[in-house]
């Protein structure tokens, strides 16, 4: 909506009239002009602490208004410049929204059916994940997935998971120590090797991760198969449930509020003190955080499925029931942790998050010769630059035959195996796309890595022309794959035009996951998505 009103206030201006008191502009009146600039709460404080620590980086942003999701970002840019950059108590909240467990209405309901007269949170999540047959013993027939699926963002971008990988540390403190009323989260707290240990265990619902929560939203739209529930801010689930996804959800996604407690996102608008804000920039954001506090902007804001600023405005639609939000909740509110416990939050991601063991499956038949395989070849080497390096990695070609090119092994040591691989790869032959799919889940299988999210990134630019396997083959290991304890998660990436995008799509409905499409301008970008899955 923040566009909108941008526009609408400009608009306002430039037609010689105040847009929060509908006057005409007098003589004295100065006429404001807003620009908006969109990015990810996480980076934008990153980029401010560098302005302000006068780092020598292109990655700098000197805002007139910083409105991250949440304040926890405007406290860890104070603590990380060693300065007042922002004044807490000055930051005006514009938009509110709980983060809840956007989870399957029927999947809540069989947890509240084996927890009768309870309050649900973390505690009841872990018991499915702990229960021998998983969802099963809860009542699930329909052959889908045995374990519990779950998904966050990355807490070093996202407010969302940074607010939610908090709240899972104070749920595993008040679960250790036995206290509901648990009044803050301490430092000693977060370095507790057995609250660590409690966090991990949270993390194992991990089906895979996102740095953005734009994916979640569409991808979480395509049923339980692919996800039981993600963390999301609560507008997200509303836009979900109005049909606003690619996917028309099968059955309503509803709010859990975990009893544990969560964190209100209030959208603060923070003017930072620095030496690029002017006196007079000050009053103009001022006139322009009045403007998004009237009443025609907070009810757009409702519209938009946050819940209004201005305490004035009565709650209504779209922030009801039928939408799967509980105007009523949340009742647990987090206390924010001192800023060092949060960064001390951040710095332990690397540390309880679930492990990958990832294989690259790389289609270098013949039609992939010239640019589209070299191109393919960058956004390789993009995406193990970007994965992190407590993960495995390992790559297989495939074309007349199946090749391990580069044995699976933890990045951090087998990245330059990896990178020169590359080098070694040329396109010739056909295509044994699904010999090529079958052999590296065999590899995979003959490893015991529990607990990780074991994943295939297939890379296709055609159909399948040299494997003694077929599709029916692949489908039928996949779906049995899912019934197992550990999964295997095949993302498949159609490359160009040519890709067999029928097969692609049943290979990934076996796999519950969702093909991507690439070309030779945007693999290098989509690969860099997909590496932020592990």
């Amino acid at each position: 909506y923040l566009p909108q009103v941008i526009e609408e206030f400009n608009s306002a201006y430039e037609n010689g009239t105040d847009p929060v008191t509908g006057k005409r502009l007098t003589s004295s009146d100065k006429k404001i002009f807003v620009k908006g600039e969109p990015g990810s709460s996480g980076t934008i404080h990153s980029y401010i602490v560098n302005a302000v620590n006068g780092i020598n980086t292109s990655q700098v942003s000197k805002p007139t208004i910083f409105s991250p999701s949440v304040g926890h970002w405007l406290r860890l840019v104070n603590y990380e410049t060693n300065r007042e950059v922002f004044k807490l108590n000055e930051a005006v909240p514009t938009a509110n929204a709980p983060v809840v467990m956007a989870i399957w209405e029927s999947r809540l309901n069989l947890i509240k059916a084996k927890n009768p007269n309870k309050a649900i949170g973390w505690e009841q999540l872990l018991e499915v994940l702990r229960s021998p047959n998983g969802w099963a013993d809860y009542g699930v027939r329909d052959g889908s997935h045995k374990k519990i699926y779950y998904g966050h963002t990355d807490p070093f971008v996202s407010s969302t998971a940074l607010s939610t990988l908090i709240a899972e540390y104070f749920a595993s403190a008040k679960y250790l120590a036995n206290k509901e009323d648990l009044e803050q989260l301490t430092m000693e707290n977060v370095k507790d090797e057995k609250i660590q240990e409690q966090v991990k265990q949270i993390e194992k619902l991990i089906k895979h991760y996102s740095s953005r929560t734009t994916e979640f939203k569409e991808y979480i739209a395509q049923g339980p198969n692919y996800l039981d529930f993600v963390a999301l801010e609560e507008n997200d689930l509303i836009y979900i449930n109005q049909g606003k996804t690619a996917y028309k959800p099968p059955e309503k996604l509803v709010a859990l509020y975990p009893k544990e407690g969560t964190y209100v996102h209030e959208h603060p608008f923070a003017v930072p003190y620095t030496d690029w804000v002017t006196d007079e920039q000050r009053e103009a954001a001022k006139k322009f955080t009045d403007y998004v506090l009237t009443e025609k902007v907070q009810r757009l804001v409702m519209e938009n499925g946050f819940r209004p600023a201005n305490t004035s405005i009565t709650l209504a639609d779209p922030i009801s029931m039928n939408n799967g939000v509980d105007p009523s909740e949340p009742r647990a509110i987090l206390p924010i942790p001192a800023p060092e416990t949060i960064m001390t939050i951040q710095q332990n991601w690397h540390f309880v998050k679930k492990r990958g063991l990832v294989y690259v499956l790389l289609d270098t038949s013949g039609s992939m010769d010239g640019q589209k395989l070299d191109n393919a070849k960058s956004a390789i080497q993009v995406f193990a630059e970007k994965m992190p390096t407590e993960n495995q990695v390992g790559m297989i070609g495939f074309s007349n035959q199946v090749d391990e090119i580069t044995p699976i092994d933890l990045l951090e040591t087998n990245k330059s195996r990896l990178l020169l691989g590359l080098t070694e790869i040329y396109a010739e032959g056909g295509t044994a796309m699904y010999d090529g799919l079958l052999k590296t889940i065999d590899i995979m299988n003959e490893r015991k890595d529990a607990d990780t999210i074991r994943a295939i990134v297939m890379l296709s630019d055609g159909k399948d022309n040299r494997s003694k396997s077929s599709l029916y083959d692949v489908v039928n290991v996949l779906e049995q794959l899912q019934q197992s304890d550990n999964p295997i998660m095949v993302v498949p990436v159609a490359y160009g035009n040519d890709a067999d995008i029928s097969a692609l799509n049943a290979i990934a409905r076996a796999s519950s996951t969702k093909v991507q499409v690439g070309d030779t301008g945007d693999i290098g970008k989509l690969l860099e998505v997909i590496s932020s899955y592990f």
